[in-house]
C-alpha cells in the first residue's frame, strides 16, 4: 500500500468513526462538531482519491474553524449549562484528537516528500485542516472535561454575551 492509499484509509476510516461518534454523543454540540467534522474529512477523501487517480487536484478553502464556531453561536444558551458527559463521549474526543495528530503528522511527511508543488501544496492543506480539526477536538474535550473553568480558545472565545 503506498502512501497515497494509507492516506485514502485514514480519511475513511475518520468518516466512520466520526459517523459512529456523531450517533453516540449526546452533548447537542458535540454531535454538530462530529457531522462539519465529516464534512471536511469527506472532502479530504475527495482529495486523495484525486490524487490517486493522479487528476487534476484542486484544494478547496475549508473552514473548520468558522463552521465549529456557528455551532456553537447557535446553541449558546445550551452551553452555558453544566455539561454532563460520559466517559466513552470524552473517550471518543481523545481518539479523535489522536486520529487528527496522526494524520497531521502523516501528511507532514508526504509533503516534505512531495515529487511536485502541486502536490506539497496539497498536503500542507491537509496539515493544516488536520491540525485545525485537532485544535477543535481538543477544546472540545477540554470544556467536556471540565465546564466551569473553560474559556475557548483562551482569549478569543466563541460565546460571547
Amino acid at each position: 500500500m503506498n502512501a497515497i492509499e494509507i492516506a485514502r484509509k485514514m480519511e475513511t476510516d475518520a468518516i466512520q468513526f466520526y459517523t459512529e461518534a456523531a450517533q453516540k454523543v449526546k452533548y447537542p454540540a458535540g454531535g454538530e462538531m462530529f457531522e462539519t467534522i465529516i464534512v471536511d474529512e469527506k472532502k479530504h477523501l475527495e482529495i486523495v482519491n484525486k490524487l490517486l487517480k493522479s487528476l487534476d487536484v484542486s484544494v478547496e478553502d475549508l473552514q473548520p474553524m468558522k463552521d465549529i464556531k456557528t455551532v456553537f453561536e447557535n446553541m449558546k444558551e445550551q452551553m452555558m449549562e453544566k455539561v454532563v458527559v460520559s466517559s466513552d463521549e470524552l473517550e471518543a474526543f481523545k481518539i479523535a484528537m489522536q486520529m487528527e495528530k496522526e494524520g497531521l503528522e502523516f501528511y507532514k511527511k508526504l509533503s516534505s516528500g512531495s515529487a511536485t508543488s502541486k502536490e506539497k501544496a496539497v498536503f500542507d492543506r491537509l496539515v493544516s485542516d488536520e491540525q485545525k480539526h485537532y485544535d477543535i477536538f481538543s477544546n472540545t474535550y477540554n470544556f467536556l472535561e471540565d465546564t466551569g473553568n473553560w474559556f475557548m480558545w483562551d482569549e478569543h472565545s466563541i460565546v460571547e454575551g
